[in-house]
């Protein structure tokens, strides 16, 4: 699935649960990132998805994003918390350089489960490396609880039983992290094939 195909799916979401007027505020206020932080961000992601750098172009982010007095708090994705009823925000150019290193944070909950395995409380998918010291995530999502409960990562340091650019979703309380689709592009269309259920009128 490519760019132009999810924003379109997304519209659609937003119309049907009467959010047009939501959707179209963002749209007209909403601009992409520019070509040299473009450069900065496969600077320090080479293997950055194409379809989220497209993304990206069009619109800059909606995590609490000021468009020119315009602050964006719209819901972009979704991920298999609650039934695909949890929504997430969309992290610009800035938020993702923020932070780059955001997958250190989590360090902890890692090195807590390949220490003691058997703690049933904590569950680490197996697809994720145990190198911890050398993980590398790009955070591209908060949840709609500022990121505390839920987090989206594009993972490039995979185990051997996973696929390098595999999304990571983070959940807190209990803390568990996993794999929900092989690819950034997959991630999408599992969204749109579910029918973008994160986007509803309630949360708004």
């Amino acid at each position: 699935m490519n760019a132009d195909e999810y924003i379109k799916a997304l519209e659609k979401a937003y119309y049907d649960n009467d959010l047009a007027e939501e959707w179209d505020t963002l749209m007209n206020a909403a601009v992409g990132i520019t070509e040299e932080q473009k450069r900065q961000l496969y600077a320090v992601f080479p293997e950055f998805p194409k379809t989220l750098m497209d993304i990206l172009e069009r619109i800059d982010g909606t995590y609490y994003r000021n468009y020119g007095g315009y602050e964006s708090t719209d819901y972009f994705f979704g991920s298999d918390v609650d039934n695909g009823e949890y929504p997430y925000h969309l992290h610009s150019f800035e938020d993702i350089m923020k932070d780059k290193d955001n997958a250190k944070n989590l360090a902890d909950l890692l090195y807590d489960y390949y220490g003691c395995p058997e703690d049933k409380a904590l569950y680490i998918d197996d697809r994720l490396t145990d190198d911890v010291d050398n993980i590398r995530w790009l955070c591209f999502s908060d949840c709609m609880n500022n990121g505390g409960t839920s987090s989206l990562f594009v993972d490039f340091t995979p185990s051997e039983k996973g696929k390098v650019g595999q999304i990571v979703r983070f959940l807190h309380d209990p803390d568990q992290i996993a794999v929900i689709a092989d690819s950034f592009d997959e991630f999408l269309e599992k969204l749109v094939n579910s029918g973008m259920r994160f986007i509803d009128k309630e949360y708004y």
